[in-house]
């Protein structure tokens, strides 16, 4: 067991010192880009204005004989632009795969000082954080990284929701985690080919009539426990609970009513896989300017935080003071990044 002391130290001499605190960042969508695909990573100088982080994706959907071109072009994208306040991130990937390892030593040689974090899929527990833990902090020494690259596992199998608060607090290199529902569904044999979201056959039905009525039937959240778990290690842990794709890109209506359940339950952000979902992602996991503004009240009426007070015929005391400085602080990173919705805030 590793001793309290020495959970904050450089895992490797000359790697920088892990980070005590999160960075205080917006990332209310992870954009996916295809880094093989030349047009698609020529649009990148464009969506660091209008995303909060750009991942390059190295694993699923890149295709087997595209994996070293992605990975190149990747590293391309990111010697070529400057992202400023918007994350830039990799998928890499999976650890028994034969890429991996080459992800990891060409990405951290070759742009290391650039990238923020690894996205690590299919993590099954905290041995998969520990062994690229090390491994990051041996090759930030040997490139001289200046700050530690962090990790975001991704949560897509039975063992891996199993373990999940384990996986969380593993290394100061934690991120946050997103779930991955279309891997977790086929590691838990559930009988669903939809990349997250419903299913129409997972519902409950009213209780029967005497007369023998129609029963109205309400379909279910497949991934509500799932989610509910993950959020609660992440807050637990100090660390960030992500949504993550949704695949039915001409379903605009269902990917909203996802990402927000998602929202209110706690995530902080989700995954972007079409343009389309960008502008979804950025009014889901935006404060609602009527909440800020009763935030706002709250904030004003209670100022140290302490006490009660009532406003709108509603009591109001430490419990809803901190949820208000939830709203409130969120609003205020929404507004630095888009000035258009900040304004609405009246911050």
């Amino acid at each position: 067991m590793k001793l309290p002391r020495n959970f904050f130290k450089p895992l490797a001499l000359g790697a920088p010192t892990p980070l005590r605190e999160l960075p205080i960042r917006l990332e209310r969508m992870i954009h996916f880009v295809p880094p093989h695909i030349e047009k698609l990573r020529a649009k990148v100088p464009e969506l660091i204005a209008e995303v909060d982080v750009i991942l390059g994706n190295l694993e699923d959907a890149i295709p087997a004989n595209a994996k070293q071109e992605a990975r190149a072009g990747f590293i391309a994208l990111a010697k070529a632009n400057e992202f400023g306040a918007t994350g830039l991130w990799t998928r890499i990937n999976a650890l028994n795969s034969p890429w991996v390892l080459d992800d990891v030593t060409e990405i951290v040689g070759a742009v290391g000082e650039k990238l923020d974090v690894i996205m690590l899929p299919k993590v099954e527990g905290p041995w998969d954080i520990h062994y690229l833990d090390q491994l990051l902090a041996q090759l930030e020494a040997k490139h001289s990284v200046k700050k530690p690259i962090l990790i975001h596992a991704i949560l897509e199998t039975a063992e891996g929701v199993d373990n999940v608060a384990d996986i969380a607090v593993a290394s100061p290199r934690m991120h946050g985690v997103s779930l991955g529902p279309a891997d977790l569904a086929a590691s838990r044999a559930m009988k669903t080919t939809r990349v997250g979201g419903g299913h129409p056959q997972y519902r409950v039905l009213a209780d029967a009539t005497p007369g023998g009525e129609p029963r109205p039937a309400f379909q279910q959240d497949l991934w509500h426990y799932t989610l509910a778990k993950m959020v609660d290690a992440c807050a637990a842990a100090g660390i960030k609970p992500f949504y993550g794709p949704f695949g039915d890109f001409n379903d605009q209506e269902a990917c909203e009513a996802q990402f927000r359940n998602a929202f209110i339950m706690g995530c902080v952000g989700t995954w972007t896989l079409h343009p389309t979902q960008v502008p979804i992602a950025k009014r889901v996991f935006s404060p609602d300017p009527v909440e800020v503004a009763f935030a706002k009240k709250i904030i004003e009426a209670v100022p140290d935080g302490t006490g009660a007070a009532m406003i709108d015929g509603k009591m109001q005391d430490d419990a809803t003071w901190k949820q208000a400085k939830v709203l409130i602080n969120l609003a205020r990173l929404v507004a630095a990044k888009d000035p258009q919705i900040g304004a609405r805030y009246g911050l």
